[in-house]
């Protein structure tokens, strides 16, 4: 945000750090088309330049708006902005963290409590939903199934606990951590919220794995970062389109690793392509179900057996059955051990 660069080229560290998080909770509200108060900003200076402190920034924003409700849409926008950025101002102020699903989780709750209903803040939602997208013509990403939240979640951080980054490049690295926080998003734990909890839980399991993170990426490039996630999880292969990690994967450059990525939303947009009239007899279910695991192996050689049955919608048993009837006609092979190997299609 332009109000706060006065302050990140002063050299003080203690201002360049607080202007830092103001900016990112204040551009992260842009995913969900909120724009903060000029109120808030003067709060966030008061904080900046040492008059107040995070805590009674976050108060005074609360009792402003118990004295002045919200009435007006834009009001209620302005509202649930300020509230929910002083809250990542705060949390990003402090140095506690552990990596778990409940961290994420009670994020979500520090956030959102008050402001959303209490049936969805901090809590898993227990409703299955759907996105119209505008870069997917309207279309949606498949998002988890509500009733094994949990069990997916628990699955994805201990996945992660366990994995070794050690012999790994500093970019390999990088492209692992981008894919961990591309399938979290995709589970999609909480009805509303889910990408500002997600960015500010990744702004801090960064912290505690060393990086040195351009959180300015956050604060200017919000609306950059939900959208590649929306197409480092959506498929559409009678459109031939793919999964891909190339948009997410420059924001992670940039964040990371100093690369100086275009960062352009509409080079995200897909095309609308309109499927193609054939004369052709269409190939039944099973075909179809062993053609989407060809092309998710060609891409994510390491994907297993949970994951495919999470972006294909199916069981596991399903997908099970699927890769032994693939190896017996010599259409992919296993290449190492069960763990720690990968498919190669033939």
């Amino acid at each position: 945000m332009s109000d706060f660069e006065e302050y990140k080229k002063q050299g003080e560290p203690d201002k360049q750090k607080k202007a830092e998080n103001w900016g990112v909770a204040i551009g992260l509200q842009q995913v969900d088309g909120l724009l903060p108060s000029k109120y808030l900003i003067e709060v966030a200076k008061d904080n900046i330049e040492g008059k107040i402190s995070i805590d009674e920034a976050a108060e005074q924003v609360k009792q402003y708006y118990k004295i002045n409700p919200a009435i007006t849409l834009k009001e209620q926008g302005e509202k649930e902005a300020d509230e929910v950025s002083a809250r990542i101002a705060k949390i990003l102020s402090t140095h506690t963290f552990s990596f778990s699903p409940m961290e994420y989780i009670s994020i979500h709750k520090a956030l959102f409590s008050g402001i959303f209903d209490d049936e969805i803040a901090g809590k898993l939602r227990t409703y299955d939903i759907t996105k119209d997208e505008p870069i997917l013509n309207g279309d949606t990403v498949i998002y988890g199934r509500s009733d094994s939240l949990k069990e997916t979640l628990d699955y994805d951080f201990q996945t992660e606990k366990n994995f070794n980054y050690m012999g790994l490049s500093k970019a390999e690295k990088v492209a692992h951590l981008a894919k961990f926080i591309s399938g979290i998003w995709q589970i999609h734990p909480f009805g509303e919220g889910n990408t500002r909890a997600t960015a500010v839980f990744t702004i801090k399991y960064l912290y505690t794995l060393g990086f040195k993170t351009n959180n300015d990426l956050f604060e200017k490039h919000s609306k950059y970062f939900r959208n590649a996630l929306v197409r480092a999880n959506y498929q559409n292969l009678e459109k031939d389109i793919p999964y891909t990690m190339e948009y997410l994967n420059k924001f992670f450059g940039n964040l990371l690793l100093g690369e100086n990525n275009l960062l352009d939303n509409r080079e995200m947009q897909i095309k609308d392509i309109s499927p193609q009239k054939t004369t052709q007899k269409s190939p039944n279910s099973t075909q179809k179900t062993t053609q989407k695991i060809l092309d998710v192996l060609r891409i994510d050689p390491k994907a297993s057996r949970k994951e495919l049955a999470k972006r294909l919608n199916t069981t596991e048993d399903s997908i099970k059955w699927h890769l032994e009837t693939l190896k017996k006609e010599n259409k992919i092979r296993r290449i190492g051990a069960a763990k720690g190997g990968y498919w190669e299609v033939l």
